[in-house]
């Protein structure tokens, strides 16, 4: 059976299937739904960022119109800690005691008729607080400091005898701040209960973790609670985890036995769902003078609410991303008094990425070379940990593609030298990586007697194409046209299938559908087996190609039958198949899994007299495995580029040091990039299949993200000669 066509599916940028239900407005999101005798639920947030809750006086709010509930802790039935997942350990319940954790906690819900009416109702209910002594800066010399939980720190070699060894040594400290996660699409959740059965409509990226974390806190079998999200309004990582929130719209639906929306307003999204958290990287890297690595030291610091065991590990990507012989990376947490932490687009490397490449940009400039042909000259052709080969890797076509493309050649190596009118010119160059991973999936495939596909799994798309690419995908591996193939998603009572996120929803599906699909073809040749009316009679998978709707003998088109003609002769209504994917036992097979890599270029224009910065340019250059669908594919890289840019020169969650409070909790105050802000952006894959898995595929929804920052700094640096080294580069840092 030819399981995938090259020619179809590579470089076949179709337009994305849910593109009309979009734009007409069909498409529901979660705040879309709604119930007959529907309520609706507001927060009412702490304003301290630590001490206890002395009391609540929730009289003047439950006598106002429309209210059918007050929940705090007083009232609050107890709610089991949410469960361990693949991404670590579930936030804290809400509402189960009178401590406050941080400004903007969850500490009691109204509920009315209507919105209106329980955001009112928020406004009147009286908390009084005993304030304690908030933990909230990463120098807080009382903060608690936890070492790396998950046991992720690297070190191989002798790190101090190659820095003995070395000619030259950079050392710096770079410093990456508190982002937050802002989707277009407000988080929502709809509640729904019949019985011990639970209906919720959330904007999630993962369905299942939300059947399972709502069962596990209200103690009914897991089997009763369904989780639909057919459409995501954007998330970068917020719907990854199931938030108090998510929780307390379940709590209100059943404590007033009628379905209850809790819809979070833009500055709730700051304190509820999770944030970037920020870092502190001290960086040592040396070399021979000849540019060869022997040692480098990568050691970072990172924020962590009180009560929250969520980790990124910062530093772990500079102990794979050059050859180095002696490494060291380690990486702690300091508890403070924040709102809980969380993913967003290529957490870890997004932060971590920033220190390596700016040091080894600095590096570069101490040694007198070229900083592209220093990353070159220390290309790790295997992977760095085990000596096993990667099992694909095109860093190196990323770098040399994307160096023709941008014009490197024409770059003056002294900082400073390039100018165009008053604007300096300065050009950066930063390596990106994203790591692997794939973890079990599902997915069920089948064709009805109309000749027609359907192919579901549990899976969420967030915006990244997974309809599409999916869709390409089933049609691609049943020999139909992407028309007659439909791609469901975004229900828990689906098959199995893992969260949309660390660039591994692609791979793991995508292995799944292949599997279903491969079953549902060998399917149907069992049913014309020993069917003596069929050409297909005794042909097995390895016989037969499929096409056009039909399965025919491999060079044979002749010898051949169409799907609805199989069913149809055998009175069959519908044959499915099921797939399940498991991540692929590479070291078994010889070879270390790679994620995706890539290049970035970048050419900044500074105004030196006003300190004004802009990015002209950029060249992203990405080795993403097998692409499915250029154009989305592409689409991604841009957005990630987007977010880098907005990494680089404008995000920042600034919290009020004396209270806790965010200060810039709105699309007024935290500075994101507009459509002004951002240049040409030019993208080119190379590369092609990876070998470990069936469809190849590596994810690029993170690694568009990465590398952009430190690309941009470096560029400052050669427009300049200035280095700086905190993150968002701002005009007064150019002006000081």
């Amino acid at each position: 059976m030819t399981t995938l066509d090259a020619g179809k599916v590579i470089g076949a940028g179709i337009d994305r299937v849910d593109a009309l239900p979009k734009v007409s407005g069909t498409a529901h999101y979660a705040n879309d739904y709604g119930y007959p005798g529907m309520a609706h639920a507001a927060l009412v947030r702490s304003t301290v960022a630590a001490g206890r809750i002395r009391g609540i006086d929730a009289s003047r709010a439950e006598l106002a119109p429309g209210v059918l509930a007050v929940i705090s802790h007083l009232n609050a039935p107890r709610i089991q800690p949410g469960p361990m997942t693949l991404l670590g350990p579930s936030p804290p319940a809400p509402l189960q005691d009178d401590r406050v954790l941080h400004h903007g906690q969850h500490v009691a819900v109204v509920v009315a008729d209507t919105a209106e009416q329980a955001r009112y109702a928020a406004t009147l209910v009286e908390v009084a607080y005993e304030p304690a002594e908030a933990r909230l800066g990463m120098t807080d010399p009382d903060a608690e400091v936890v070492s790396n939980p998950w046991d992720l720190d690297q070190r191989r070699g002798d790190v101090a005898a190659g820095f003995a060894a070395s000619d030259v040594v950079v050392e710096a400290t770079y410093t990456t701040p508190d982002n937050t996660n802002n989707p277009l699409g407000l988080m929502a959740t709809v509640a729904l209960w019949d019985g011990d059965a639970l209906t919720v409509h959330d904007a999630t990226q993962w369905t299942h973790n939300v059947r399972t974390t709502l069962a596990t806190a209200f103690g009914v079998p897991e089997s009763g609670v369904r989780c639909l999200t057919p459409y995501v309004g954007g998330a970068f990582g917020a719907g990854l985890r199931v938030w108090p929130h998510v929780i307390l719209t379940a709590l209100a639906a059943r404590e007033v036995r009628r379905p209850v929306k809790l819809v979070l307003t833009r500055p709730e999204m700051f304190t509820s769902v999770g944030h970037r958290p920020d870092s502190v990287q001290h960086v040592r890297i040396g070399a021979t003078r000849s540019g060869d690595l022997m040692a480098v030291q990568h050691v970072s610091t990172s924020s962590v609410a009180m009560e929250d065991d969520d980790f990124e590990p910062v530093s772990l990507g500079s102990a794979v991303s050059y050859a180095c012989p002696n490494v060291l990376t380690r990486d702690s947490q300091v508890r403070l008094n924040i709102p809980c932490p969380g993913s967003m687009r290529a957490p870890a490397e997004g932060q971590g990425n920033f220190g390596l490449e700016s040091a080894v940009d600095e590096l570069a400039y101490a040694l007198g070379m070229d900083p592209l042909e220093l990353r070159l000259r220390n290309y790790a052709e295997t992977d760095p940990r085990s000596g096993l080969p990667w099992s694909s890797k095109a860093l190196r076509e990323c770098y040399e593609e994307g160096a023709r493309r941008f014009g490197w050649s024409r770059r003056d190596p002294e900082p400073g030298s390039m100018r165009d009118g008053r604007w300096l010119v300065g050009y950066g160059v930063a390596g990106a990586s994203y790591p692997y991973y794939q973890v079990p999936c599902q997915a069920r495939a089948s064709i009805r007697r109309d000749g027609s596909a359907y192919v579901r799994s549990a899976a969420t798309d967030i915006g990244t194409g997974t309809y599409t690419v999916m869709t390409q995908l089933a049609a691609n591996l049943l020999g139909l046209e992407t028309s007659r193939v439909r791609f469901g998603l975004g229900d828990s009572d689906m098959p199995y299938a893992p969260q949309a996120g660390g660039s591994g929803l692609t791979g793991a599906l995508g292995n799944a559908v292949h599997t279903a699909c491969e079953r549902l073809v060998k399917d149907f040749l069992d049913v014309v087996r020993d069917d003596p009316d069929s050409p297909l009679r005794g042909a097995t998978l390895a016989d037969v190609t499929v096409g056009g709707g039909r399965i025919h003998r491999t060079g044979a088109a002749d010898q051949g039958e169409s799907y609805a003609e199989i069913l149809a002769r055998h009175g069959i209504e519908e044959l499915s198949a099921d797939g399940r994917s498991t991540p692929p036992d590479a070291e078994h097979l010889g070879m270390s899994t790679a994620g995706a890599f890539g290049a970035k270029f970048v050419e900044v224009r500074i105004d030196p007299d006003i300190g004004v910065l802009r990015v002209a340019r950029v060249v992203s250059a990405v080795d993403g495995g097998r692409i499915l669908n250029r154009k989305t594919a592409t689409s991604q890289i841009i957005g990630g580029t987007v977010g880098g840019i907005g990494q680089a020169l404008f995000e920042n969650t600034e919290t009020d040091q004396r209270t806790g409070r965010i200060a810039n909790a709105t699309f007024g105050d935290y500075l994101i990039p507009v459509n002004a802000d951002i240049p040409d952006i030019e993208v080119v894959f190379v590369g092609g299949s990876d070998r470990a898995t069936p469809v190849g595929t590596k994810g690029v929804g993170e690694v568009g993200l990465v590398g952009t920052a430190a690309a941009v700094a470096n560029a400052v640096h050669h427009a300049t000669g200035r280095r700086l080294r905190s993150l968002p580069l701002t005009i007064e840092q150019l002006l000081l």
